[in-house]
């Protein structure tokens, strides 16, 4: 494995094992992350989404696969199974990621999943009449957002 695939590695282990600071230990102090829920985090914010979704998912578990070299960085897949917390519904997300990978640190990390599978998943019936809408795609990155500030406002 190069260095950037070691480094990817490590970051899903961390996940795995639920060790909230070895996977923060991953990015640079000026890393960015963006997925279809949050987006254009800082690198205060990424770190604080990964400790927020490992507290609250407590069943969660994770699995990783593919880990590749590429031009920038690394990429990787993975798959998430917990429980939505706000329905109590089971939910399987397969994630592909791409890293920008700078002196040993993750810069940019870019995750992608098909939102309405998502939100038919976590949402139930909302989620399969609405979740292929823009509304409720901005609904639940605004409530995402206000999670993340106030779950960062109670670590201060």
């Amino acid at each position: 494995m190069t260095k950037n695939e070691e480094l990817i590695k490590n970051f899903y282990q961390s996940f795995q094992k639920k060790d909230i600071r070895a996977m923060q230990d991953c990015y640079a102090n000026d890393a960015t992350f963006i997925d279809p829920v949050f987006v254009d985090l800082d690198s205060a914010e990424t770190k604080a989404m990964w400790a927020m979704l490992i507290t609250s998912g407590k069943d969660m578990r994770v699995e990783f696969r593919n880990i590749r070299e590429t031009a920038n960085g690394a990429s990787a897949e993975w798959d998430a199974w917990y429980t939505f917390s706000k329905t109590g519904n089971k939910v399987l997300n397969r994630v592909n990621s791409s890293f920008d990978i700078r002196d040993g640190k993750i810069v940019a990390q870019r995750d992608r999943f098909n939102f309405y599978s998502w939100a038919r998943q976590a949402l139930g019936f909302t989620g399969l009449l609405l979740g292929w809408t823009p509304f409720l795609k901005r609904k639940i990155r605004s409530t995402a957002r206000l999670n993340l500030k106030l779950y960062m406002a109670s670590k201060s």
